[in-house]
């Protein structure tokens, strides 16, 4: 959801005096976008999602084993899909446009796609 004309301006207003106030917080603040944060969440969630897949396959060592992988991939995957339901339309489509390859927008394209299906684009686009 965009801000509104007057929530932007009171955000910038704040940012104003944050650097105007302590500009090496503002330096380490403007350093780590939310894209950086998200995008780190779900590597590890990916990281886990692995883990619980080596650990489902040990199934000849241990069905408890292999159950508990299937627990880590589960797991792990409601919170992928969790991080990347918290990001914006908005935040995705500028990360997707920085021109290198982002598993954030890549997700969020394919499930956008799952869920609107085959669209037909509007006659402006034709």
């Amino acid at each position: 959801m965009p801000l509104s004309e007057n929530e932007q301006r009171i955000l910038e207003e704040i940012e104003k005096r944050l650097q105007e106030e302590d500009p090496r917080l503002a330096q380490a603040v403007s350093r780590t976008s939310v894209h950086q944060h998200f995008s780190s969440r779900i590597r590890w969630g990916g990281v886990a999602f692995l883990a619980g897949f080596v650990m489902l396959m040990m199934f000849a060592v241990s069905a408890w084993l292999a159950i508990a992988g299937f627990g880590v991939m589960l797991v792990s995957s409601l919170f992928v899909y969790q991080q990347i339901r918290r990001m914006t339309r908005e935040q995705i489509r500028a990360y997707g446009q920085s021109g290198r390859f982002s598993l954030p927008a890549l997700v969020a394209r394919l499930t956008e796609r799952f869920r609107g299906g085959r669209r037909e684009p509007p006659a402006s686009e034709r």
